[in-house]
């Protein structure tokens, strides 16, 4: 999808990937969950898309959780940064659990470390806020990965 102006700042192109472990009740994309649904995407095409619209400040990996897909968004983020966009990930997971995660496998590591901005926990009907930038529950952070020291 492309043209969004609510999955992170600027104008952005926006991958949604399939497949998400939280199920968090009242999502915005329930669709996204089952792993078996979705459809491949070409990786070229996308590159292609975000390459000629000069209007695009970056592109959001939304889901599904994408680090379900790390080693894929990967590949595909390092061809957007390489066209001087920026990245921004929703994840239902928490950075620390991320962190977690990224010490038994290395694309984890390596998808966070190429994201500008992370939006990190899951979706908590409860605290629901739709004041919030670009969340949507009030548990939920946006964390800033460009001045994080990876050490």
């Amino acid at each position: 999808m492309s043209d969004s102006i609510v999955d992170g700042p600027g104008l952005r192109y926006t991958v949604f990937v399939q497949g998400c472990p939280h199920h968090c009740p009242g999502c915005h994309n329930p669709e996204t969950h089952p792993f078996a649904g979705g459809y491949l995407a070409d990786v070229e095409e996308i590159v292609r898309q975000v390459g000629e619209d000069p209007l695009l400040s970056g592109v959001t990996f939304s889901g599904g959780e994408p680090f379900c897909q790390a080693e894929a968004l990967v590949a595909l983020g390092r061809r957007i940064r390489a066209l001087g966009k920026n990245i921004v990930i929703y994840s239902g997971y928490t950075f620390e659990e991320l962190l977690q995660m990224g010490k038994k496998d290395p694309a984890v590591l390596a998808l966070l470390q190429l994201a500008d901005l992370l939006v990190d926990g899951p979706y908590l009907a409860d605290e629901r806020d739709l004041s919030l930038p670009f969340r949507g529950s009030r548990n939920q952070r946006l964390i800033d990965l460009k001045h994080y020291h990876w050490d």
